[in-house]
């Protein structure tokens, strides 16, 4: 017989009665009825019930086990008796007589957080103790769905003939949207590497080499704030690119893939099989966002004419000003005083004034017009601003006024939480929709500077051409994938062409010295016949944490870091010992 088992603790069924067997796991729970002892016994497969008493020559060494000690045992398959089958594991029907024991890992001291059972723990205190942690049975769950999700895409991309490539780790510093994690040189002092944020330019490079499709299951290193749908450290994607494509092309692959992951792995709710193309322009109004959730009907509206010289005085001066408009949020239900009340407070919670709000209620012998900015603008504008948002009794609308910079972000959290809590938003499906038509620059409010907003290497619709006007209006083959409220995918067109591409870094302030410094591969490579590209990536993590029903990315990562970018476990980020400093010649600066 196998040292450790002959059976998994799920195999074992009515069909083994009689036999004997030998089975290794955890100690899950033990019960002891009147001198019987119980033993749930668990492994990575499932649970089997262990059962004990004075009869057995082991009895007196399985009195002394206790919650989570590995233990090996050799025993008797019994069928359970009728009343007492349990219908809701495999091993239901049979119980395994303990006749020796091997105590294989006991547990010293007491349990900093119990694996069986439901309770809740402190977030520091499951990091800290992470292979606990990753013992209780949701944990299992949602890693082993993350390492079937990978699986799985990966055998989708085969099939569209795609080739899995590994790219560099240790790479050079590019500015790629967020701060890099930097590694000394050794053997060059002063120098530094940098992991990558993406493996951008190699997957680029990559179609410069000849290789028409591309992908891999890549990690990407960000040093960036931490928020619950984003690792501060280090992230998977899909990463992939394709040689001679447009950006319907890419859409046309990535969809699929993408359909059939939710499908096989979303518990049956429905998948969205229309992906709508939405403007960065029309999501940013419709939304507040350019990660809409499309299950929320809700839909925002300008409705800015309403209120031009109207009796409401703060809206009516705030038109005067250039660049400012009047966004109407529309509730459907939301028809209450109290209702508007609380999305009134909520506004002020968010920084802002608060939010002005019209209602309609029945008043017998028709519909009235309630609340502080009706009285104000009167019964004409009113009624013009119901029949615009195709509102009526029992609704409401909120407003807000100004930049809509200034106000846009709160404006999508409110449609969020007013879908949410009027019940307009449908939980049980997955929402779909690209976001396109990005702009390339963004001018920064105090310095007057042009900056890239997003992708610096995507190709400006237009081409050059483009670049020769107004840079705040250059847009590029640029697109995200939004999926209920998150970032799912990201990509765009590449700008494979090396005189657009030094023109557009130019607008940006980037001289082409310092563009042939920072990307002095992907621009020689340029110059040696380049076919157009463009790809995507997909982020893994947030991904698994949908079809997971998390809210939290680290309820999908094995290891993650907590809030402050540390690992509790392995207590990092540590102190570098003196001579690794001395070694690479490093000091470290104490800061105030």
């Amino acid at each position: 017989m196998h040292a450790y088992r002959s059976q998994t603790c799920a195999e074992l069924n009515a069909k083994d009665v009689g036999n004997t067997v030998r089975l290794s796991g955890w100690v899950h729970r033990v019960r002891d009825h009147g001198g019987i002892l119980f033993i749930d016994l668990r492994d990575h497969y499932g649970m089997t019930q262990l059962i004990c008493d004075p009869d057995s020559a082991a009895f007196s060494d399985v009195e002394k086990v206790r919650s989570e000690w590995c233990i090996r045992i050799d025993g008797e398959v019994k069928a359970r008796d009728p009343e007492l089958v349990n219908a809701n594991i495999p091993t239901g029907e049979i119980e395994v007589f303990v006749r020796e024991i091997e105590v294989l890992g006991k547990v010293n001291g007491d349990l900093p957080l119990q694996v069986f059972g439901e309770q809740e723990y402190p977030e520091e205190t499951r990091l800290r103790y992470r292979y606990l942690d990753l013992r209780r049975e949701k944990m299992q769950r949602n890693m082993i769905l993350r390492s079937d999700v990978v699986s799985s895409i990966r055998k989708r991309m085969w099939d569209q003939e795609f080739k899995e490539f590994q790219t560099p780790i240790i790479t050079a510093s590019s500015p790629e949207g967020a701060r890099d994690f930097l590694v000394p040189s050794r053997l060059h002092p002063g120098k530094f590497y940098a992991l990558p944020q993406a493996p951008q330019q190699f997957k680029q490079l990559l179609m410069v080499s000849g290789f028409d499709k591309y992908f891999q299951i890549a990690p990407c290193f960000r040093d960036e704030d931490p928020r619950a749908d984003r690792s501060p450290t280090d992230f998977y994607q899909l990463d992939l690119e394709m040689s001679f494509v447009e950006q319907q092309d890419v859409f046309d692959t990535i969809q699929p893939v993408l359909t059939g992951i939710f499908e096989e792995f979303g518990g049956g709710r429905p998948v969205d099989q229309e992906w709508p193309q939405i403007s960065y322009k029309d999501a940013a109004l419709w939304y507040g966002s350019d990660k809409p959730d499309l299950r929320n009907p809700i839909k925002m509206q300008v409705v800015s004419e309403h209120f031009a010289g109207s009796g409401f005085a703060i809206f009516a001066k705030l038109l005067e000003q250039e660049g400012t408009e009047i966004r109407a949020i529309p509730a459907p239900k939301g028809g209450s005083r109290k209702f508007c009340d609380r999305m009134n407070a909520f506004a002020q919670k968010e920084g802002l004034p608060g939010m002005g709000y019209i209602f309609w209620r029945d008043q017998g012998e028709g519909m009235e017009a309630a609340g502080p900015l009706a009285k104000n603008i009167g019964p004409e504008r009113t009624e013009a601003i119901r029949v615009q948002l195709g509102l009526g009794v029992g609704d409401a609308a909120f407003f807000l006024g100004g930049k809509p910079k200034a106000f846009e972000a709160v404006a999508g959290r409110a449609r969020n939480v007013i879908g949410e809590e009027l019940g307009l938003t449908d939980k049980e499906r997955f929402a779909f929709a690209w976001i396109v038509d990005f702009p390339i620059y963004e001018k920064d409010e105090t310095t007057g500077k042009i900056d890239f907003e997003h992708n610096p290497f995507s190709m400006p619709q237009g081409g050059m051409d483009a670049l020769h006007g107004d840079p705040l209006d250059v847009l590029g083959y640029q697109y995200d994938l939004a999926c209920n409220g998150y970032e799912l995918v990201s990509g765009a067109i590449r700008n494979h062409r090396p005189e657009i591409m030094f023109k557009a870094f130019e607008i940006a302030g980037y001289g082409e010295d310092e563009v042939r410094k920072r990307f002095g591969g992907m621009v020689n490579a340029f110059q040696y016949g380049a076919p157009p590209h463009g790809g995507c990536a997909a982020g893994i993590d947030r991904i698994v944490m949908l079809l997971a029903e998390e809210n939290n990315i680290r309820e999908v990562i094995l290891f993650p870091m907590n809030q402050r970018a540390e690992d509790m476990m392995m207590n990092a980020p540590n102190d570098p010992m003196p001579d690794q400093l001395m070694e690479l010649g490093l000091r470290v600066i104490p800061q105030d």
